[in-house]
Protein backbone atom coordinates (compact mmCIF):
# COMPACT_ATOMS: atom_id res chain seq x y z
CA UNK A 1 0.00 0.00 0.00
CA UNK A 2 1.74 3.09 -1.23
CA UNK A 3 0.55 6.08 1.66
CA UNK A 4 2.28 8.31 -0.11
CA UNK A 5 -0.29 9.16 -2.53
CA UNK A 6 -2.62 11.97 -0.49
CA UNK A 7 -1.13 14.14 1.95
CA UNK A 8 -2.33 15.96 4.55
CA UNK A 9 -1.70 20.07 4.78
CA UNK A 10 2.11 20.43 4.88
CA UNK A 11 4.03 19.97 8.42
CA UNK A 12 7.45 21.12 8.50
CA UNK A 13 7.73 21.24 12.67
CA UNK A 14 6.77 20.03 15.37
CA UNK A 15 7.00 22.41 18.43
CA UNK A 16 8.77 20.88 21.46
CA UNK A 17 9.79 22.39 24.63
CA UNK A 18 12.78 22.39 26.56
CA UNK A 19 14.07 23.35 30.09
CA UNK A 20 17.70 24.83 30.10
CA UNK A 21 19.70 26.59 32.60
CA UNK A 22 20.42 29.83 32.69
CA UNK A 23 23.79 29.70 32.49
CA UNK A 24 22.68 27.42 28.91
CA UNK A 25 20.42 30.08 27.90
CA UNK A 26 22.56 33.15 28.70
CA UNK A 27 25.67 31.80 26.66
CA UNK A 28 22.70 31.26 23.70
CA UNK A 29 21.68 34.77 24.56
CA UNK A 30 25.10 36.22 24.51
CA UNK A 31 26.14 33.91 20.35
CA UNK A 32 22.55 35.46 19.37
CA UNK A 33 23.68 38.95 20.47
CA UNK A 34 27.27 38.58 18.91
CA UNK A 35 25.32 37.58 15.47
CA UNK A 36 26.55 34.20 15.26
CA UNK A 37 22.99 32.79 15.30
CA UNK A 38 19.94 35.36 14.57
CA UNK A 39 17.82 33.81 17.07
CA UNK A 40 17.74 30.52 19.77
CA UNK A 41 15.66 28.51 17.72
CA UNK A 42 18.56 29.30 14.98
CA UNK A 43 20.64 27.93 17.36
CA UNK A 44 19.06 25.30 18.94
CA UNK A 45 17.97 23.85 15.56
CA UNK A 46 21.80 23.90 14.28
CA UNK A 47 23.40 21.63 17.45
CA UNK A 48 20.36 19.30 16.53
CA UNK A 49 21.49 19.15 13.29
CA UNK A 50 24.79 18.60 14.29
CA UNK A 51 24.20 15.59 16.82
CA UNK A 52 22.19 13.94 14.59
CA UNK A 53 25.06 14.63 11.58
CA UNK A 54 27.37 12.80 14.42
CA UNK A 55 24.85 10.09 14.84
CA UNK A 56 23.96 9.57 11.32
CA UNK A 57 25.01 6.00 10.99
CA UNK A 58 23.37 5.04 13.97
CA UNK A 59 20.19 6.15 12.80
CA UNK A 60 20.48 4.44 9.12
CA UNK A 61 21.59 1.14 10.79
CA UNK A 62 18.43 1.27 13.27
CA UNK A 63 15.93 2.42 10.76
CA UNK A 64 17.06 -0.44 8.69
CA UNK A 65 17.09 -3.24 11.30
CA UNK A 66 13.80 -2.25 12.73
CA UNK A 67 12.13 -1.53 8.93
CA UNK A 68 11.07 2.02 9.98
CA UNK A 69 9.73 3.78 7.34
CA UNK A 70 11.33 7.39 6.90
CA UNK A 71 9.51 10.41 6.48
CA UNK A 72 5.87 11.42 6.62
CA UNK A 73 3.50 8.90 6.02
CA UNK A 74 -0.59 9.86 5.55
CA UNK A 75 -3.20 6.55 6.25
CA UNK A 76 -6.39 8.21 4.49
CA UNK A 77 -9.91 6.30 4.69
CA UNK A 78 -9.07 5.02 1.16
CA UNK A 79 -5.82 3.64 2.29
CA UNK A 80 -8.05 1.83 5.09
CA UNK A 81 -10.59 0.70 3.39
CA UNK A 82 -8.74 -0.70 0.87
CA UNK A 83 -6.47 -2.69 3.66
CA UNK A 84 -9.99 -3.95 5.22
CA UNK A 85 -11.32 -5.09 1.62
CA UNK A 86 -7.77 -6.47 1.24
CA UNK A 87 -7.76 -8.46 3.97
CA UNK A 88 -5.12 -6.46 5.26
CA UNK A 89 -3.30 -5.66 8.97
CA UNK A 90 -1.30 -2.56 9.17
CA UNK A 91 1.38 -2.53 11.50
CA UNK A 92 2.88 1.12 11.26
CA UNK A 93 6.65 1.74 11.78
CA UNK A 94 7.69 5.33 11.33
CA UNK A 95 10.05 7.54 11.99
CA UNK A 96 8.88 11.19 11.19
CA UNK A 97 5.20 11.62 11.23
CA UNK A 98 2.38 9.12 11.03
CA UNK A 99 -0.83 10.67 10.36
CA UNK A 100 -4.46 9.02 10.13
CA UNK A 101 -6.58 11.12 8.38
CA UNK A 102 -9.57 12.98 10.85
CA UNK A 103 -12.75 10.91 8.83
CA UNK A 104 -10.97 7.37 9.92
CA UNK A 105 -13.14 6.29 12.31
CA UNK A 106 -12.25 4.50 15.47
CA UNK A 107 -13.88 1.42 14.03
CA UNK A 108 -12.17 1.43 10.60
CA UNK A 109 -8.66 2.43 12.53
CA UNK A 110 -9.04 -1.09 15.02
CA UNK A 111 -10.22 -2.95 11.85
CA UNK A 112 -6.96 -2.22 9.93
CA UNK A 113 -4.43 -1.22 12.03
CA UNK A 114 -2.69 -4.38 14.35
CA UNK A 115 -0.14 -1.52 15.66
CA UNK A 116 1.60 1.77 15.81
CA UNK A 117 4.90 2.45 16.75
CA UNK A 118 6.52 6.21 15.59
CA UNK A 119 9.11 8.04 16.78
CA UNK A 120 8.59 10.99 16.14
CA UNK A 121 5.00 12.40 16.03
CA UNK A 122 1.46 10.57 15.46
CA UNK A 123 -1.31 12.97 14.53
CA UNK A 124 -4.65 11.32 14.42
CA UNK A 125 -8.21 12.21 16.08
CA UNK A 126 -8.54 11.80 19.81
CA UNK A 127 -11.36 9.28 18.99
CA UNK A 128 -9.07 7.34 17.08
CA UNK A 129 -5.95 7.83 19.41
CA UNK A 130 -8.02 6.03 22.39
CA UNK A 131 -9.33 3.28 20.31
CA UNK A 132 -5.82 2.07 19.21
CA UNK A 133 -4.36 3.19 22.77
CA UNK A 134 -2.99 -0.67 23.31
CA UNK A 135 -1.62 -0.70 19.61
CA UNK A 136 0.35 2.28 20.53
CA UNK A 137 4.01 1.02 20.92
Amino acid sequence: MDTREVRPKNYDSEKITINLGLIDLGQIDLLVNEGFYSNRTDLIRTAIRNQLGTHADVVKQTVARRSLVLGLHYYSKANLEAALQAGERLQIQVLGMASIAPDVTAELALATIESIFVLGTLHASSAVKTALASRIL
